[in-house]
């Protein structure tokens, strides 16, 4: 890495690392939590490998930014292959580093950024320790107050691309919310806290460290109208709150911790120069992490023998008839739709028949006994990968009653060629349930290859996951087959090529645009997901 110059906005040393003596004093107690400092910089070793579930927003105080899909985050042989870029923002109370971490994000104009703020990993007060909150005798500003296990055990999985629940802590009470936040998918995850730095496993996971070091006066002004406006506490708890316990824990923790960081932001959020330098290493970093998947799976599993976890509808003539008709360029809307729900109906119920099932024995009205089976599993849950995805639902639903239902939207971005993750609505607890993954047509095998990816990060079983397509390619076939052994593909019609468009050949067009009665754009693709039209 390039030795940067020194900014007078923001106090740099070397290869992005500060080394300052930590003013204050109380280091001594730091080291139970704080690993050594060399004062030597050896370059730091990245892991290759990456990264809401909400919509994919970022509003600011001037307008809302609907960010770009969100890139492979794992190779074609479907591993995880980049992981998140891990910010870490520390500083004193009140100093600003939300602030900062706002600004950062806005620069970055990168899509799906989380931010996490240790805030929300307070661990949860006994009454007695609720009752010294209340009058105002409890140490929040120290390092017993946080949950370290729990939280680097959630910055670790949000790092790997996992999915997470993340606690809502409640100021009022001092304790979590019934309902904790879930959060997916990161390129990039900015990480606050007053104790960032002050544990070495969250340390091992940050991949910048930037300290905000702001003024104490003005972080005492900040803290006193936040407290009071926002957290309901009166002037005279919060300044006795400050004296005992925030100034000196700062001093004692906080301070000592501004050694570790590889830059010191001076004067917060209105530092534009430091956020500017930051944001332009940041985008160095996720440059050299980008990926070309679609083109792997192009060139890969040639020539192959289909795999056995394959299971294609049994060609009758009922079937080959319903095939003539859709794929037939002439038919009309409705007969399309008609005869496609027929086949989207056994197709279907072919799936259902490779769910595990168990020996039940029922009594018949006559009185007799009846050995016969029943589903055994928790529950059964529908995926639909948008917007082609969608018109498999209504089958599944006339077979499965009451079944759930998620979606996952997919595009491809037409300037690299690779599919983008851009929406997600999943069902709660879905990890233990049985998944079928619904879409009707795969060429390359790169949208439904995100889409298992996805099902994975959610911490779904691979051997519970169905795949299920009208028509496939077997370069699609083998592209899920090869990354993902372990779930069943189910489709009424593989064929054999797809052309350099990646347009399946004999194939069926754009299905969604047949469908939906929609245009097709010049340049489609069957792994295309379009925004769904309502």
């Amino acid at each position: 890495m390039n030795t940067l110059p020194a900014y007078s906005g923001a106090r740099i040393s070397g290869c992005w690392a500060l080394r300052a003596d930590g003013s204050g004093g109380g280091e001594g107690s730091l080291d139970r939590l704080l690993p050594a400092v060399n004062t030597t910089l050896s370059p730091r070793k990245r892991t290759t490998s990456q990264c809401k579930s909400e919509p994919p927003l970022l509003r600011t105080s001037k307008r809302t930014i609907y960010t770009a899909g969100r890139p492979p985050w794992y190779n074609e042989h479907g591993a995880q292959s980049k992981e998140a870029f891990v910010i870490g923002l520390c500083g004193g109370s009140a100093s600003g580093k939300t602030t900062v971490a706002r600004k950062i994000i806005e620069a970055l104009d990168v899509p799906w950024v989380v931010l996490l703020s240790m805030d929300s990993f307070y661990k949860v007060l006994s009454k007695e320790e609720q009752e010294l909150a209340a009058s105002n005798d409890y140490n929040f500003d120290h390092p017993d107050a946080f949950d370290f296990v729990l939280l680097s055990h959630t910055l670790r999985k949000l790092k790997q691309g996992k999915s997470v629940k993340i606690p809502v802590y409640d100021f009022t009470t001092h304790g979590r919310q019934k309902e904790w936040k879930i959060v997916y998918g990161a390129s990039v995850i900015i990480f606050e806290g007053i104790m960032s730095f002050a544990d070495k496993e969250l340390l091992k996971l940050l991949d910048m460290k930037i300290f905000v070091d702001t003024d104490s006066d003005i972080r005492l002004v900040r803290r006193l109208r936040r407290d009071i406006m926002e957290r309901g506490r009166d002037i005279e708890g919060v300044i006795k709150q400050y004296n005992k316990f925030v100034k000196p824990a700062f001093e004692q923790y906080i301070e000592p911790t501004m050694r570790l960081a590889d830059i010191v932001v001076p004067r917060g959020g209105g530092n534009m120069v430091a956020i500017d330098l930051i944001v332009q290493h940041v985008h160095s970093q996720l440059e050299e992490r980008e990926l070309s998947v679609r083109a792997a799976l192009a060139s890969a599993h040639q020539a192959q023998p289909l795999p056995q976890t394959l299971s294609v509808l049994e060609n009758t003539p009922q079937v080959r008839g319903m095939h003539t008709i859709i794929r037939n360029k002439d038919t009309n809307r409705d007969e399309f739709i008609f005869y496609s729900k027929r086949l989207m109906r056994l197709l279907i119920e072919r799936a259902l028949s490779f769910l595990p099932s168990q020996v039940r024995v029922v009594q018949t009205p006559q009185g007799q006994d009846y050995e016969g089976r029943t589903f055994h599993g928790k529950r059964i849950t529908g995926v639909s990968i948008l917007r082609a995805g969608e018109t498999m639902e209504p089958a599944l639903r006339a077979v499965c009653k009451d079944v759930r239902i998620g979606k996952i939207l997919i595009q491809t971005n037409q300037d690299t060629g690779e599919p983008e993750l851009h929406y997600l609505r999943l069902p709660k607890d879905i990890s233990e349930d049985h998944v079928i993954l619904m879409d009707c047509t795969v060429s390359t095998g790169a949208a439904a290859m995100m889409a298992v990816r996805v099902l994975l990060d959610h911490d779904v079983q691979e051997d519970k996951i169905l795949l299920v397509s009208l028509l496939m390619a077997e370069m699609g076939v083998h592209s899920v087959a090869y990354a993902f052994p372990q779930v069943k593909i189910i489709t009424t019609a593989v064929d054999k090529k797809v052309n350099d468009l990646f347009h399946i050949i004999p194939g069926i067009g754009n299905f969604g645009d047949r469908y939906f009665g929609t245009d097709a754009p010049p340049d489609w693709s069957d792994d295309d997901m379009d925004e769904p039209s309502y």
